[in-house]
Parts: structure tokens; sequence; C-alpha cells
């Protein structure tokens, strides 16, 4: 961004609804409130722009949802509404009427593989919408060509690999957006944006105008974007239009949070009957004075980690290690690189040194093909490569690189990304490789990742989330350093990436008739029927039904599932109890002895029985990502309430309090394996900070 454009004053804010202002009513709640809580004076003009049409935004303002606007762009920037006058300026539409011919469009669209109409509330004169699951570029391609020879001049917008419109040539949310400005005599330099997927990108391409990308965008807005400056939050959906809006000095005091909550009461009535029985309502002050406790402790139990190589696994003053067990006097790349994630947003001085001590080792240990070692020796430096059977751990390289990322961008330090650029590619070339047959999706051994005495293989759904996440930060890592073609190449083989996994892990009984593959996986397990959570395994001859609970939640997380798909799994794992009697256990149901995929080894070390370790134990770094995913959906009381449960778990222990324990055991909660694991402490304090119950923001309120 310039300095001449970063200094002009912001005369008109235009923002996306769906996945941008609208998702988590809480946050939405929030925006709202900010935003009429500027002065008449102060405030820019505020433009809802979406690609739902222009009666159906008039609705979010109608029912107290959003705040009035002064324009709405409706139907991809085919539409444009004025408040004040209460009419649709229809001047628009000399300029979109150009060689569109709806008719034809309608013809010859609906005769393409695969499409389905949207409703009707979707479409109007200029937009006609579709559905079209999982296209590929070349059948855009293909449909823009047949529409070209019948004499139609059109703009195709295809998003979230799922959404098709087809508009006028002349019809974007940019241009209508530009159209506007020069109708009000705003100069582009003076405008804000902020969106999630593609069809906002000609927003942010529009010359001199300030962007907002919210973290839950999809790597389709990125990649459009890779060379425009523009703000990228941490926080997801309005709360991140929020932390663009502080960013470019719009707003400069944000809203309590404690006054925009939903509760029970105003719960959705679906969700208020999922919660019936549960006791939900504000914490009371012995809560979050057991809270503050525990994160008190939580840093105690942290900083017992701290070595000069960065975390190690567990603290080495509290654990007797023998046996095999001398792994865990290591620094781990999977539990340092969660331990790392967990905690950037700490503003200490040692602990930020320990993040960046934990990824110096490892990216000094990668090996000359670009292997991140599983763990580097604390006592004399070596690398370990070899897991349980000599297999080599695919999602050590797979959270290096997303942990790498996240502190970079979260510091500013970008030493490590330059020092190593040559390491980090190598990396991305050797975890590539794994993905021998090039469908996107990477081919696990088995003992290949951390559930490394579970028998699971081949696609496996935690490594898919965490490799589809891998692409987009490597992607992002790019454009940090200024490769931007190389970063585009990353970020649309991510889309890919999420595009397979959707498909595949997500099992539908809809035929779909453009796919090529007469026996695809949705075929053939058709039995499922449409399931309600992502698959644990996919083989070429079998699939894995459970719910791995941890990477459900993982990949709303790391932003594979969108917030609908988020919400149904949810709903499933709560409903049939994946966190009762105690906090969330990783897998449901169970492996029993018995059942078609029961291995003999899991009575190794007694480490795999029913409700042990990886077979539905209960693991609280698991536990804070469950918080965060709760929280995520704008349950606010309910993650309050899952924190204190944690927080429970957390302060039991084998021979003192506040063990922060790696695992539980499933049906007793008694804890197990070591005490003061590092990403136990780690997970618990970064679920803290996003509900907003550490000691700082409690002594807010």
């Amino acid at each position: 961004m310039s300095t001449d454009s970063a200094s002009v004053q912001v005369r008109l804010f235009s923002a996306d609804l769906d996945g941008t202002l609208i998702g988590n009513p809480e946050s939405t709640q929030r925006f709202k409130t900010a935003w009429t809580s500027l002065s008449p004076e102060a405030r820019p003009l505020l433009i809802y722009n979406s690609g739902r049409l222009v009666d159906d935004l008039r609705r979010f303002v109608d029912n107290g949802t959003l705040p009035t606007g002064d324009y709405y762009i409706g139907g991809v920037g085919t539409q444009v509404f004025d408040v004040k006058a209460g009419r649709m300026l229809s001047e628009l539409e000399a300029h979109l009427a150009d060689g569109w011919n709806l008719e034809r469009v309608r013809e010859i669209t609906g005769h393409f593989p695969g499409v389905r109409p949207q409703p009707d509330e979707f479409q109007h004169t200029f937009k006609s919408s579709w559905f079209l699951e999982q296209a590929k570029p070349e059948a855009i391609r293909e449909l823009k060509r047949q529409l070209g020879e019948a004499g139609v001049k059109v703009k195709i917008v295809y998003s979230s690999a799922r959404d098709l419109d087809v508009l006028p040539r002349n019809a974007t949310k940019g241009g209508a957006l530009s159209w506007l400005c020069a109708r009000l005599q705003l100069p582009l330099n003076s405008v804000i944006v902020a969106g999630d997927t593609r069809n906002d990108a000609s927003m942010f391409r529009l010359p001199g105008v300030r962007g907002i990308i919210v973290e839950n965008a999809l790597p389709e807005l990125y990649e459009d974007t890779v060379d425009v400056p523009t703000f990228s939050s941490r926080q997801i959906i309005a709360d991140g239009v929020l932390d663009g809006l502080c960013h470019y000095g719009v707003i400069c005091v944000l809203p309590t949070k404690e006054k925009t909550r939903v509760t029970h009461a105003t719960m959705e009535r679906g969700f208020q009957m999922l919660f019936t029985g549960t006791k939900l309502g504000s914490l009371s002050q012995k809560e979050k004075d057991f809270l503050a406790l525990a994160y008190e402790k939580a840093l105690v139990a942290l900083r017992k980690n701290i070595t000069p190589m960065g975390f190690s696994a567990c603290s080495l003053a509290d654990n007797t290690v023998t046996g095999t067990d001398v792994n865990y006097r290591s620094v781990w790349a999977r539990d340092g690189a969660i331990t790392v994630w967990n905690t950037l947003h700490i503003d200490d001085e040692d602990i930020r040194a320990a993040q960046y001590n934990t990824l110096e080792t490892l990216l000094n240990a990668t090996s000359p093909t670009g292997q991140i070692p599983a763990n580097v020796r604390i006592d004399n430096g070596e690398p370990d490569y070899s897991g349980v059977g000599n297999i080599a751990s695919i999602d050590s390289g797979l959270w290096v690189i997303i942990a790498i990322y996240n502190f970079a961008s979260r510091t500013g330090d970008q030493t490590l990304l330059y020092r190593h650029a040559e390491r980090l590619q190598n990396i991305m070339n050797w975890l590539s490789a794994q993905d021998s047959n090039n469908d996107g999706l990477l081919e696990i051994p088995e003992a290949g990742d951390w559930t490394d005495l579970f028998g699971r293989s081949y696609n496996v759904l935690y490594d898919e989330v965490l490799w589809y996440r891998t692409n987009v930060c490597y992607g992002r890592i790019l454009e940090l350093t200024g490769q931007f073609e190389k970063a585009a190449d990353y970020l649309r083989w991510s889309q890919k990436i999420r595009s397979r996994l959707l498909e595949t892990f997500w099992p539908t009984t809809t035929p779909d008739d453009n796919s090529p593959r007469k026996n695809r996986f949705a075929d053939r397990q058709s039995s499922m029927g449409d399931t309600q959570y992502l698959l644990a395994e996919i083989t070429p001859f079998a699939f894995n039904w459970r719910c791995d609970v941890y990477a459900n939640v993982l990949a709303s997380l790391m932003n594979v599932l969108d917030l609908e798909r988020a919400r149904t799994a949810f709903r499933f794992m709560w409903g049939v109890g994946v966190n009762q009697p105690y906090p969330v256990a990783n897998l449901y149901p169970v492996v029993q002895a018995g059942d078609p995929d029961w291995r003999a080894y899991y009575t190794v070390n007694l480490l795999n029985l029913p409700h042990h370790y990886h077979n539905g134990g209960i693991w609280p770094f698991v536990g804070g990502m469950w918080v965060r995913f709760i929280h995520r959906l704008g349950l606010h009381e309910v993650a309050c309430r899952e924190l204190v449960r944690l927080a429970q778990l957390n302060q039991l222990g084998r021979d003192q309090e506040w063990e922060f324990n790696e695992w539980a055991h499933g049906q007793t909660g008694r804890p197990m394996g070591k005490a003061f694991q590092a990403w136990s402490a780690a997970s618990f304090l970064r679920a803290c900070h996003e509900v907003e119950v550490d000691p700082a923001k409690l002594g807010d309120e």
C-alpha cells in the first residue's frame, strides 16, 4: 500500500455478506454495534456487496441482523439499490445489457452436465445462478465457449467449489462498485473492501482500494489477490472485518464482547433444543477465578518445557523416562509445531524465543531430501527420522510449515523464511512426493502420523486436512517473500486439495453426472447415505466410517469445512456425546476387539484398548481445539462450559494437581501418559485466549 493511499480518508466501505459479515451471530452483532456507534460525520458510506439479490440483503437489515447501509449491490454486481432514495439505480442496466441474452444463457447452461439451478430468489434479469459441484477449470472454460459461440457475451464467476454465476460481461462486484464510486465522485483510494471468496476478488483488484481478507477466506481469494496489498486478519468473519477496520483507523473502539453474546435464550431454535438439559449461562465469579488459576498453571507447565533447543515434548524434570520413553527427551516436530501455533498470542520473551528455537532446531535437522525429523534429541542434538516400525512421520513436515507461516505472520519476523528458503521448498517437495498418483491427496503409510499405533493408512482425513492447510500456508510464505507467481500456484493447488477432500470424505448419494468416474466413492458407498461429518479414512477398496473427532474439529479450524458443514458436524458430535462423560474424546465410536478394523497390536503396551490413547482417549490438546471450534460457531456460552470441564481435567494428575497430562482414559477420565505435556498446556492457553477468559480479558470486564 502506498503512503498516499494510506493517508486518504476512508469514505466508503464495501463488504461481502456470507462468510464475511454473516456466519457467526456474535461477531455480526459486534460489527453492528461498532458501526452504529460511529458518529454520522465520521462514518463512511456502508455498501453491502453480495451475490444475494437486493431484496434478500434488505431482509438482513429489516430483521435487525445488520445496520442500515447506504447502498446495496446485489446479484454479484448486477443490482444497485439506493437506500435513501428507496429505488434501484436502473442506469446500471445500460452498462450491463450489451451482449446479454438471459433466455439463451438459461437454455445453454441448463443443458450443461452437472448443473442444477439455484432457487428463484437468487435469479433475476441479469443473473443466472446454478450449482455445479467440484467443477474443473476446463469445464468452466467449455461452458464459456458454448455461450460465446451462441453470441452471448458473459462473465462466469465460480466460487466455493459449488456456486456458478453467469453474468453480463460487465458485471462483477468490483465493476458495480467502481460504477457507483464514479457516480458518487469518490476516488477508489478512499474505499475499503472486505471479502472471503473469489467473487469478491474484483473489488480487491480495483486500483487504489484497500482490502480486508478475513481469516476464514478460501485460498481462491488469496490466489486472485496475491500481488495486491491487503490486510489479512487473524480473526474470522465479522471479527476479521472489525480487525481490518481498526487497522485502517476507521474504528478505534471495539464493542465489549460480553454485550454481544448469544445466550441460550437467543440461540436459533435448533441449537436451543440441542442443549436442552445443558448447564449454560454466564460464568460465575468462582468459575472465572478457577479459569484464571488454570491459565496461570498452564503457563507454569509450558515454561517447564522451555529448553535452549525449543519446546520439549514434556517436562524433562518431572518425568522418568526409560526404554523407548527416551523419545520424550526431544524437541518433537509435531508437538513442538502445535505448541508454537498455540502460543503465538503470548507476548513473552522466553516463550517467543522457545518458539523460534523450536522451528530453528527442526529446520536445521531437515534431511537433504526435505524430510523433517520426527524429533531431535535434546541430550545430543541427533535427529530421528523414523517412527514406529521405522515409518516416517508425514504430519511432522505438515505441522512445521503451518507453524512457520503463523510465526512469521504473527510476529513479523521473516528471518526463518529467508534463511531456510531452500529447506522449506525441499520440505514441500518431499511432502508432495507422498501424493504418488497426483490426485491432490497424500498416501499415508500405517503409523505415518500422530496415531502411530493405530491402524490407519492411505487417505487419512487428519493428514489431508493438514496437507490442504500446508499448501495455503506455503503459498502465503511465498507471497510474504515476494514470489507471487509461485505463491499463486500453491494456492491454486490447495483449492484442488480441498475440493478432493470434501468430495472424498463427505460422502453423498447424490449422483454426479459430470464426473468421468462412473464408480466414484460416493456411489460405491451409497449405503452410508448422506453423512454428517468427514469420514476418518479412505482406501481404494474400503473406508472407515468412524468420526475422527480431532480431524473434524481441525477441518473447521483449518477452513476446510464451511460454516454450514461445520455446524452439521458439531450437531452430530454433540448429539452422540463425544464429550461425555468427560471432555471430548478423539474418536467416536471406539474400536472394539472383534470389529473389522481391530488390530491385534492394539494391545501393545495396553495403549489402544477401547477408550485408551488414540482409540477414544481424551487428549487435552484436542480439548482446547474443541473449545475453539465451538466458539467459532458463535456458541460462546457452550465453549466456556467446555473450557471449564477441560480445566478440571487438566487439574487432575497422577502425582500432583495441574499436571496437564498427555491423555486421559475416555470413560474414567483418569490422567495417563506424561505429566506437564507442552501441547496440553499450550492448547488450553490458546482456548482461553480465543474465548477471552484469560486473566487479561477477565480483568477488563
